[in-house]
């Protein structure tokens, strides 16, 4: 592979072409620090180059994984040292903002709070914002179809994609680059990308839709004795708020009560007295400051009049706001435990209680002392579950992600997260992917049908298997 390497190197120049030590001194993934693995990474600086470099290895038959920020959860970005690692670090650049058309193109290295920062300054805004913003990059917020807190009101990444332009695996570059909003002209072929985990192409740049600047921003965190409150409450917000709900995050017990222990570095004190089952941060956004914020507290004082909201507080500077969603987004603490399984699955909303109350017992049947955290975007039918079968330990420091991935009480874990949702009709995965993780369960989302359409998508777009071969299917 020595003449590959070389041939690499002429395209992209020596010094993005990186081996050996230069490899394994990266960290595998932004929540595992062991050594990354990889013939070697190389880092291409326009679409020119990632076809090149994807013909050279079409043709030597080398696989290639690609990086953005490496943030995922299902290890789909997962390489070995067998693979070509194709890093879009370089690849950054925001290109252009049409003001009018409401349009940025980008490069699919763009990190995400880049694109958010631009569009802010054009007086306009990206409907999709994950805990990860500062990392992940919007070829693997394309390549995953991330969802992320403001789902409810714009869709997730699939709805904000109007151009794309996709390398394949033979070095074919298949431009899109579409910058209008209807375009009914024969098939929609960037939809085929949008979540195939760069096993169909490598994304090299995109077009995204970004809407109207809602600058007003009213928060509050709720607490609830009953899950039937948090339906009812968010049916209120819902149909109350004209349009201007944006998250409506709810966090179950054990979930609040860790991130808002003061007994561990990071935390904040709670807002809330800790003994409710159910908490959520809901927020609105609009335009206009006065008549937002009397909206949002008329709402949100029926709510408290009809008794389905048992406490409430309305933060009244930008510094509270941000304590709150500190609660939900510093993960971190929750990840620290070792072992640990995380999941992100849906299903309908008014099943939840049932499958939760399931999965806990068959959890404590299993190992008694387990912690279970349960949090997630709940108005898309989004739950994220973290199982910790030993929670006393509780480290520090960051933990590598599901290290303990192949052992026997991972598997049982899988079994009694996964198996419940498929009489559900849920999905083992809302939000983050398949990747290796979750592919031995696909038939519980997917059927036989649908599974073998995608191998068949799998077989003509890369029929040699170069293109993070082994995930999705």
């Amino acid at each position: 592979m020595s003449q590959l390497i070389s041939s690499l190197a002429t395209i992209v120049g020596s010094p993005n072409v990186l081996t050996g030590e230069e490899v394994t001194r990266n960290p595998k993934s932004h929540w595992d620090p062991s050594p990354l693995q990889g013939m070697a990474i190389v880092k291409p600086e326009n679409t020119e180059e990632v076809s090149a470099i994807l013909k050279a290895c079409y043709a030597a038959g080398q696989s290639v994984v690609t990086h953005g920020g490496v943030t995922g959860l299902a290890d789909g970005d997962h390489s070995t040292p067998q693979d070509i690692i194709l890093s879009m670090v370089r690849m950054n650049r925001i290109e252009s903002i049409d003001k009018i058309g409401q349009t940025v193109s980008v490069e699919a290295g763009c990190i995400l709070a880049a694109i958010q920062n631009a569009a802010e300054k054009a007086g306009l805004q990206y409907g999709v914002d994950l805990g990860a913003r500062g990392s992940c990059t919007i070829g693997g917020n394309i390549a995953t179809n991330a969802g992320g807190l403001s789902v409810l009101r714009y869709g997730m990444t699939r709805e904000q994609i109007l151009g794309l332009e996709v390398v394949l695996a033979n070095g074919t570059v298949m431009s899109s680059m579409n910058e209008i909003l209807k375009n009914n002209a024969g098939y929609d072929l960037k939809q085929l990308f949008i979540g195939s985990e760069g096993t169909l192409g490598v994304v090299t740049k995109a077009v995204l839709r970004l809407r109207p600047s809602t600058p007003c921003i009213n928060t509050a965190i709720l607490a609830f004795q009953h899950f039937d409150q948090v339906t009812r409450t968010l049916e209120i917000m819902s149909h109350g708020l004209n349009g201007q709900l944006n998250a409506y995050e709810v966090m179950w017990n054990e979930f609040y009560c860790l991130g808002t222990n003061t007994n561990i570095e990071g935390t904040i004190r709670p807002p809330l007295p800790p003994h409710y089952p159910f908490y959520a941060i809901l927020e609105s956004q609009g335009g206009n400051e006065e008549s937002d914020r009397e909206l949002f507290e008329s709402v949100l004082g029926s709510a408290l009049e009809e008794r389905v909201v048992e406490d409430a507080v309305v933060p009244q500077s930008e510094r509270g706001r941000a304590s709150i969603w500190r609660i939900r987004e510093n993960v971190d603490i929750v990840l620290s435990h070792d072992p640990k399984y995380i999941y992100d699955v849906s299903l309908p909303i008014n099943a939840m209680p049932g499958y939760l109350d399931g999965v806990r017992k068959a959890l404590i049947d299993r190992w008694p002392e387990v912690a279970f955290y349960v949090y997630g975007h709940l108005a898309d039918g989004n739950l994220h579950l973290i199982v910790a079968p030993k929670p006393s330990n509780l480290g520090s420091t960051r933990i590598k992600k599901n290290r303990h991935a192949h052992t026997e009480d991972y598997r049982i874990c899988n079994e009694i997260i996964y198996q419940p949702l498929g009489k559900l009709h849920g999905s083992i995965s809302a939000e983050h992917g398949i990747g290796l993780e979750k592919k031995n369960y696909m038939a519980l989302s997917r059927n036989s049908q649908e599974v073998e359409m995608m191998r068949l998508f799998k077989q003509t777009l890369d029929p040699a298997n170069i293109l993070n071969p082994g995930k999705i299917v």
